[in-house]
């Protein structure tokens, strides 16, 4: 991959991922938006970063000189990320996302462990099950937060990019790996939640909806306070998702029970050689 296939990939993804939403997609769930083109600059930023500390990881496919589809992995002292992974629609079934995959693999071959987030997709779902990685089901919670439900949460206050060595640790201790320099992506364009306490430690960054999109804690009682924390910051009335709850993640479901959000199956998290982290949600693509 190179810089320039970035603008081109961006698309790929985003017309790939709508695609698969659409056809898993729940009736009762919100409908699927694909990701507009002016919201393609996270994703262009994260996988350039990604094209300095890891272009091993990055490659593309090409059909005639056109790129028709990308990988995107990381390697995160011992831990292999899938970061991003499509196929034009038109060009799937070929052969494509296989060599894609076996490329990325190989970037990852010193690694102890390996973890990636994928869709229902049945196609995909088969390949990384070949590839050797167990499939553990995911949830999504989501719904119009109860206000009434809402707790007094405390000892949570605003992070920045000081609670890096601390949010490296805690990484350690959940999911065997830090982030490093993932968490400077991260922190341009999330809030980010902090505990630190004797009791116990923990990070939660937040979206604009009061989504935990990452959160990693010493323990299921300060996770939960941080999952809280996200909620109390979405908008009266208004509809928020909490992606990526495995079942080793059942506060994760109490909370979302609690606040009167319903759950739903919602793809998968892939792993090799470990178990699912916990407390932990992960990140969508930086895990």
């Amino acid at each position: 991959m190179r810089e320039g296939d970035l603008e081109a990939l961006a698309d790929i993804t985003a017309t790939s991922y709508h695609e698969v939403d659409t056809r898993t997609h729940q009736r009762s769930w919100p409908d699927p938006v694909r990701r507009p083109a002016a919201r393609h600059g996270h994703w262009i930023r994260r996988t350039g970063q990604a094209l300095v500390t890891d272009p091993g990881g990055c490659w593309v496919a090409e059909v005639d000189g056109e790129v028709v589809g990308g990988a995107v992995s990381r390697v995160r002292e011992l831990m292999w990320i899938l970061a991003s992974f499509a196929v034009r629609p038109e060009h799937q079934a070929q052969g494509i996302g296989t060599q894609l995959m076996a490329a990325a693999l190989h970037h990852g071959r010193g690694c102890l462990r390996g973890m990636f987030a994928a869709s229902a997709d049945p196609g995909a779902v088969r390949r990384y099950r070949l590839a050797g990685f167990d499939l553990h089901p995911q949830m999504m919670v989501t719904g119009v937060v109860d206000r009434s439900a809402l707790p007094v949460v405390e000892r949570v206050r605003e992070g920045s990019a000081s609670d890096v060595d601390l949010l490296d640790s805690i990484d350690r201790r959940t999911r065997g790996a830090a982030h490093l320099s993932d968490h400077e992506l991260l922190l341009e364009q999330f809030r980010l939640a902090v505990v630190d306490h004797s009791t116990g430690s923990g990070y939660a960054y937040v979206d604009d909806d009061g989504a935990a999109v990452l959160l990693a804690a010493t323990n299921r009682r300060t996770a939960a306070s941080l999952m809280w924390e996200a909620l109390a910051s979405s908008a009266p009335g208004e509809q928020v998702s909490v992606h990526h709850v495995t079942a080793a993640n059942q506060w994760a479901l109490d909370v979302g029970l609690a606040a009167r959000l319903a759950i739903y199956s919602h793809g998968y998290l892939c792993v090799r050689r470990m178990r699912p982290p916990a407390p932990y949600l992960h990140h969508g693509s930086l895990l």
